[in-house]
């Protein structure tokens, strides 16, 4: 499931939990396309609880959307993972590390208020 946050303009802040389905992926991507032709960069906050994956058959739509994402890649600034379980932190160093230029951070749950502002604001944790 997929819940999107009221955030400023330039900021996509979205909660992840159990499984996400391609409804799921439709709904974020329909706003996260135009989000990022309006706004130059923009941050996302993604907080990711309990996630248990894909909903079977939810890849193969995400990804013809999300692959033309990768020749916008400028356009991202600020990537605040907050997430509960440690290989969902240590994935998302690895994509910050193959998809330089993005500024990735993560953080614990109880660092949830540190994350939604410098992904907001760029104040430093």
């Amino acid at each position: 499931m997929l819940t999107i946050h009221h955030s400023p303009a330039d900021v996509l802040a979205l909660t992840v939990e159990g499984t996400v389905g391609d409804a799921d992926l439709t709904f974020v991507m329909d706003r996260l396309e135009p989000a990022l032709a309006a706004h130059d960069p923009l941050h996302l906050f993604v907080e990711v609880r309990g996630f248990t994956g894909l909903a079977p058959g939810a890849l193969p739509s995400y990804a013809a959307r999300a692959f033309p994402l990768l020749g916008q890649l400028r356009g991202f600034g600020r990537i605040a993972v907050v997430a509960d379980q440690a290989w969902l932190r240590a994935a998302t160093r690895v994509e910050s590390a193959l998809l330089p230029g993005i500024s990735y951070r993560t953080f614990l749950p109880d660092q949830r208020a540190a994350a939604l502002a410098w992904a907001t604001e760029g104040v430093e944790p």
